[in-house]
């Protein structure tokens, strides 16, 4: 009898270990609105950095350094500072930014990240590559603006209830005269309320 007991309990306790332990996402489906708001968490989200690059794609277009040049401006994407108490993606938004500016066609863009296998590429054409192909050192086109910026937030609780403020600011500075030549920002701000526990 006491040996049954104990199998109960030992069946029991593993039941209890079981249902306790960590969960397993074990089925999952495309989402088949990637635009559509995911308000999962609190933190930083996609839908965020949807929202502040299309805002702020709209305004650079139609700024006079974009809208009226002669030509595409030579742009060169720098750094996002992450002024925020969270791990943010910076690159993510930031080739957000690129990739957008560049479909319409009114900005062409050099590859910061990329010059130190352009200079590899170069030493490896001045010993390999034809004469009527290779590609040497001072041909490349200058930058006209660099686009830097911040993304700064806000957290405010009060009992159940918390709001989160983000603010992604961008500058365009013109590369000649060190002038900002163009600014903005785009404002996001996420209510949350905490979920009674028990009845």
């Amino acid at each position: 009898m006491k040996n049954l007991k104990f199998i109960f309990g030992l069946v029991i306790s593993s039941l209890f270990l079981v249902s306790c332990g960590n969960k397993a996402f074990v089925k999952g489906q495309y989402d088949q609105d990637i635009n559509q708001a995911n308000l999962l968490t609190d933190k930083w989200s996609e839908t965020d950095m949807q929202k502040a690059v299309s805002s702020l794609i709209g305004s650079i277009k139609s700024h006079n350094s974009i809208a009226r040049a002669n030509r595409p401006p030579v742009v060169m994407v720098t750094r996002l500072k992450n002024r925020t108490s969270e791990h943010i993606e910076t690159q993510s938004i930031m080739d957000m930014l690129r990739v957008e500016l560049m479909r319409g066609g009114q900005v062409v863009f050099v590859d910061r990240e990329a010059r130190k296998d352009m200079a590899e590429e170069y030493e490896y054409q001045k010993e390999n590559a034809s004469r009527e192909t290779i590609k040497e050192k001072g041909n490349q086109t200058g930058t006209d603006y660099i686009i830097n910026g911040r993304v700064d937030s806000i957290v405010q609780q009060a009992g159940r209830d918390k709001t989160v403020y983000y603010k992604l600011t961008l500058n365009l500075t013109n590369l000649r005269s060190g002038v900002i030549e163009w600014s903005d920002y785009k404002q996001i701000r996420k209510i949350y309320t905490k979920k009674r526990v028990g009845m």
